[in-house]
C-alpha cells in the first residue's frame, strides 16, 4: 500500500494535533496525558519505521488524544480551540522552512541519535532525554522565524523541566508535519479533502 494514503495523512495530522494539545496541557496545567506524551516523544526516535502507525507505537491508541482533538477542530465552521490551531499551523509552517536548512537537519539528526542512545539507560520520558530533545529544539527550530510563542501559566512555563517537555512536544509536532508531507499531505489537500479526512477520522476513532 502506498504511503501516500488518506489514512496515513490523517494519522500524521493527528500527530500534529496531539503535539499541540500536549503543549497546551503542559503550559496551562504543568501536566500532560502520559500515553499521548509517550507516543509523541517515541515518534521522534523512530527514524526508520515499517509504517506510519509504527511511528506512533503501532496502534491508534497512541494517537487517541490527537485524533479526538483533530476531530473536534474539524467539526463545524468555528475553530474549537484557537490556541491549539495556532500551534498546529505554526508547526507546519516551521517544518516547511526547516526542509531547506540542511545544517539544522544535521543538528537534529545528531541529537536524535544521542536521544536514542540515552533511552538505552533512561526511561523515554526521563528528564535527561527530555532535556536533550528540548536543547535540540532550542538550537534549531527556535532559530527559525516566526518563533512559536507558547501561552500559559507563567508558574509552569518558568520551570525548566516543563519548558523541556514543551519543546520536546513541539519537536514531535515537527516530526509529524514532516511525516504528513511524506504521506502526500499539502495545504490545499487539507482544505479540499476535508470531508475525506473527517470520514477517515471517524473510522480511526472507532478503532480506539
Amino acid at each position: 500500500m502506498s504511503i501516500k494514503s488518506i489514512t496515513n495523512q490523517t494519522l500524521a495530522l493527528a500527530g500534529i494535533a496531539q503535539a499541540a494539545a500536549l503543549v497546551e496541557q503542559l503550559a496551562s496545567t504543568g501536566n500532560a496525558d502520559t500515553l499521548a506524551m509517550q507516543a509523541s516523544i517515541a515518534s521522534l526516535l523512530k527514524i526508520d519505521s515499517a509504517s506510519v502507525l509504527d511511528v506512533y507505537g503501532g496502534s491508534v491508541n497512541g494517537l487517541k488524544l490527537g485524533l479526538k482533538q483533530l476531530d473536534m477542530q474539524m467539526t463545524g465552521y468555528k475553530i474549537a480551540n484557537a490556541q491549539q490551531a495556532r500551534y498546529s499551523a505554526s508547526i507546519v509552517f516551521l517544518e516547511h522552512q526547516l526542509e531547506t536548512r540542511k545544517d539544522l537537519l544535521k543538528t537534529i539528526n545528531t541529537g536524535i541519535v544521542r536521544a536514542q542512545a540515552q533511552t538505552e539507560h533512561f526511561d523515554l520520558l526521563h528528564e535527561n532525554v527530555l532535556a536533550n530533545l528540548g536543547d535540540i529544539y532550542q538550537n534549531t527550530i527556535s532559530t527559525l522565524q516566526p518563533r512559536i510563542m507558547v501561552n500559559g501559566d507563567q508558574a509552569y512555563l518558568s520551570r525548566p523541566e516543563i519548558a523541556n517537555k514543551i519543546r520536546a512536544c513541539l519537536l514531535a509536532g515537527i516530526r509529524s508535519a514532516l511525516l504528513w508531507k511524506q504521506c502526500g499531505g499539502t495545504r490545499w489537500k487539507f482544505l479540499f479533502y476535508r470531508k475525506k479526512i473527517q470520514a477517515e477520522l471517524q473510522t480511526l476513532l472507532k478503532q480506539l
